[in-house]
């Protein structure tokens, strides 16, 4: 009999990376984001979660698959966070993100994602303590954030990362 343990902001790490789009994209930045309000359950065969929409901040600009904080003033960290939450994920109306694994093994975990109300099958890779998740956010009926009449726009596909710290 396998043990369930119990992860947050204190021993994992949930990371949301998002990519530039469009005409102005050499305006724009690829963002590293962080979950911090969020519970995950484990054990050898199954996982489950919850994720807390209003807790995204962001941690980095990234380029090139680096982080580089001189990219982006902090000063506008705000707005961004406030269109994630508001526009982006409608955290007032969808305050929490759960997922419910089907398959956890040492490569992979599959499971059911319910995003912005819509409910998905999602796959993820597997490697030790972290799992990445490839999500394209219009499968959820979510419309990828965008300004200056679409010139400037952030790409449907994010990558999400799970690390898990002691487990």
């Amino acid at each position: 009999m396998f043990c369930m343990a119990r992860y947050d902001a204190t021993n994992a790490k949930v990371f949301v990376f998002t990519f530039k789009d469009g005409l102005l994209s050499a305006m724009a930045h690829d963002l590293k984001l962080e979950l911090t309000r969020f519970t995950i359950d484990l054990d050898e065969t199954s996982a489950r979660g919850e994720f807390d929409t209003s807790s995204i901040k962001v941690i980095t600009p990234m380029k090139e698959g680096a982080e580089h904080p001189s990219l982006l003033p902090t000063a506008l960290y705000g707005e961004i966070e406030k269109n994630a939450r508001n526009d982006v994920l409608n955290a007032k109306k969808y305050p929490q993100v759960p997922f419910v694994s089907t398959v956890v093994n040492a490569t992979e975990v599959i499971g059911q994602l319910t995003l912005a109300g819509t409910l998905r099958t999602v796959r993820g890779t597997r490697t030790g303590t972290t799992a990445e998740f490839k999500l394209d956010v219009r499968d959820f009926g979510i419309k990828p954030f965008s300004a200056m009449l679409g010139a400037l726009k952030v790409k449907p596909e994010v990558v999400v990362k799970v690390e898990l710290r002691g487990a």
